[in-house]
């Protein structure tokens, strides 16, 4: 299912013994546009720190009620380690908050959570120690979903319009496209970028480079809400820039377009 990140601001979050908030924001690392941390808005429980809960703990997301449970115990999450208010999150966190909870690292493998495609993975007694070993690793930047709005696209031949939202799969939590709002280029329009298209991000510059030029922007499906999102719809997006879909298992050897 894909969801809108600005959308599931304000989503109730369900314990398994209660509530404990809302959704605030989210963090995803700016390497593989992932969703790592869901940042939690907990009124008057726990207001010296900031609740952080991965996906790993996440069960499902209700739309129609507006709320998402959560597969852990407010003592679980008040025993978690601790993260003082707008401190970054930092790689020595992230091992120890990994650690308590026994789930694998995300960093520790080729895939989008680490050895694995999706979360909610179940160890066996050090089973997920032994396969993050002579794997592939690296060191993402987390991001606030927040942080990229209103970054503006840069095509190669020019500026195309500003960054207005995010897709999320609600089954990986990858992120899978940017919202594009085309301003006064291409008025009243909005248009959807993947990741996979971008060619970096100037966070000084508040700014996205994509492959693609304006022309081919300009011609592509245009974007006019979630419902839109089939796989009909995306399968017509990556043709039109003659671009595999994630979905899409690629030739050996051949890399993704970034």
């Amino acid at each position: 299912m894909f969801i809108t990140a600005d959308s599931l601001a304000g989503y109730k979050l369900n314990s398994l013994d209660g509530d404990i908030g809302k959704v605030r924001e989210f963090y995803f690392d700016d390497h593989k546009w992932v969703v790592r941390y869901l940042v939690a808005d907990t009124g008057t429980w726990l207001t010296d720190r900031q609740v952080l809960i991965s996906p790993h703990a996440l069960v499902s997301v209700n739309k129609n009620t507006e709320h998402i449970i959560i597969d852990l115990t407010k003592k679980q999450i008040e025993g978690s380690p601790s993260l003082d208010t707008h401190k970054p999150v930092s790689r020595q966190y992230e091992s120890e908050y990994y650690g308590f909870y026994g789930w694998p690292v995300y960093w520790g493998g080729p895939n989008m959570w680490g050895p694995y495609a999706y979360p909610r993975f179940e160890p066996s007694r050090n089973g997920w120690r032994e396969s993050t070993r002579d794997i592939e690793t690296w060191d993402p930047h987390l991001r606030s979903t927040a942080d990229v709005i209103d970054h503006a696209i840069q095509a190669l031949d020019g500026a195309i319009g500003n960054v207005k939202g995010l897709v999320i799969d609600d089954e990986t939590w990858a992120i899978r496209y940017l919202i594009v709002d085309t301003g006064n280029w291409w008025p009243g329009k909005k248009i959807l970028v993947a990741p996979q298209w971008i060619e970096r991000v100037s966070w000084n510059e508040s700014k996205v480079f994509v492959n693609l030029t304006r022309e081919a922007i300009k011609q592509s499906p245009e974007f006019t809400g979630e419902s839109l999102l089939t796989r009909d719809y995306e399968t017509r997006l990556h043709g039109h820039y003659n671009r595999h879909g994630y979905w899409v298992e690629r030739p050996a050897g051949e890399a993704s377009v970034r």
